[in-house]
């Protein structure tokens, strides 16, 4: 069972109008309620939008740019562009470690660690397509800022797929290792305090879409907070 102890602070609205909402999800909330848990991104905003709805999630750890919708008709065309994979969403990451190049994919499949839930793993049989693409933003001492655009929208797949390339997220609670050395440990815990972050250092700072209901392009930003 997961430790929840969800932030109080209030949800940031980023914009509003009849048809969709635009928010910034804290870190530590869950999007949606869980099979224990009711407190959620959804019921919280629910007091002032009775009909609002679900399209896209964030885990629980991360925080930034979540669209939802208003009424059925912009939920069904909001989830349409989801699954035709026509709406950009860009994130940063801070990683434990220094990749060797500068840019580049992550093109590997992952499937539910059942045993293990909720983790995901990586699956070369049984998994389904997954793929991100990565450039370094900033090279720090013992860490390194990462933009990350994922294509596919599987479960996990950005806290993965870094695992995977041997860059776990700083603060990751799931798949940060371990075995670290007690220097690493030191710096990381150094840079969790100066940016006052110490949950997962994953962050939604990029969404683009259609309007479900006049077809506008409509790009939002949020700045990362750490």
């Amino acid at each position: 069972m997961i430790d929840y102890q969800p932030p109080e602070t209030a949800i940031e609205r980023v914009y509003g109008d009849d048809d969709i909402l635009v928010v910034n999800k804290p870190a530590g909330l869950l999007s949606v309620p869980g099979r224990i848990y009711k407190d959620c991104l959804v019921s919280r905003l629910q007091a002032d939008f009775s009909g609002v709805r679900c399209v896209h999630r964030l885990d629980m750890e991360t925080s930034g740019l979540m669209v939802l919708a208003l009424n059925k008709p912009s939920q069904v065309n909001l989830n349409k562009q989801f699954e035709q994979r026509r709406v950009d969403k860009r994130y940063v990451a801070r990683v434990i470690g220094h990749p060797e190049q500068d840019s580049g994919e992550i093109n590997v499949p992952l499937i539910c660690d059942w045993p293990n839930r909720p983790k995901q793993k990586v699956d070369f049989d049984g998994g389904k397509t997954a793929l991100t693409h990565w450039a370094v933003s900033e090279r720090e001492a013992a860490t390194t800022l990462l933009d990350l655009t994922p294509v596919t929208g599987r479960s996990h797949q950005l806290r993965v797929h870094l695992w995977y390339m041997g860059l776990p997220i700083v603060a990751d609670s799931l798949y940060q290792p371990a075995a670290m050395d007690r220097e690493q440990i030191k710096q990381i815990k150094t840079i969790q305090r100066k940016k006052n972050r110490h949950s997962l250092h994953l962050h939604s700072t990029l969404l683009q879409l259609m309007h479900p209901a006049n077809g506008a392009i409509m790009t939002f930003e949020s700045a990362v907070p750490f």
